[in-house]
């Protein structure tokens, strides 16, 4: 599909993370709606959003129970951008968010695709820290990616619009960044 420059003004951007990390809900809330209820999703949903400067963004918020892990790969062809999402709390799961997250990109469609890392729900008091979780998730080692970790909550909404502000950077670029 090529990169995002070279389609004009839209992207198509995948949205995954292991279940209960907040996807849908962060989906939702960068929409502009107040919280919803929401259940685990089983497969995908699909959601247009318009993003600063009048890009269009196509998210892809794909399910993350683990026996739907597998189907990830069928999302990726195409994808401009990658956000995964971890559940800040959630410090017992985050070796296997790792294990996830690096095998999404070991898949040849994800060559050179960017990615945003967005922990989410750190308005909880027992949150990992952003430097806890660029640690833990290794970020330096992906030489020659360009990425991103972000602090966000989808209950509160801080954080969102600069993540998403931050959601198309073009494809081909190379260097590599931390938000701390």
């Amino acid at each position: 599909m090529g990169s995002v420059n070279s389609r004009g003004h839209k992207a198509q951007v995948v949205m995954l993370g292991l279940n209960s990390a907040g996807k849908t809900m962060l989906l939702y809330k960068l929409k502009g709606h107040s919280l919803v209820e929401t259940l685990p999703t089983i497969g995908f949903n699909v959601e247009p959003l318009e993003a600063p400067g009048h890009m269009l963004l196509t998210f892809w918020d794909v399910g993350g129970q683990t026996q739907l892990r597998a189907s990830w790969k069928d999302h990726l062809e195409g994808t401009d951008v990658l956000v995964y999402v971890l559940d800040s709390t959630d410090e017992a799961r985050l070796p296997e968010a790792v294990a996830e997250l690096t095998e999404v990109l070991s898949d040849p469609n994800m060559a050179g695709v960017p990615f945003l890392v967005l922990a989410n729900k750190q308005e909880a008091p027992e949150a990992l820290s952003l430097r806890e979780i660029r640690n833990r998730l290794g970020l330096e080692r992906f030489q020659g990616r360009r990425w991103e970790l972000r602090a966000c909550s989808a209950l509160t909404g801080e954080g969102l619009p600069e993540a998403l502000q931050r959601t198309y950077p073009p494809r081909r670029s190379c260097c590599k960044s931390a938000i701390a």
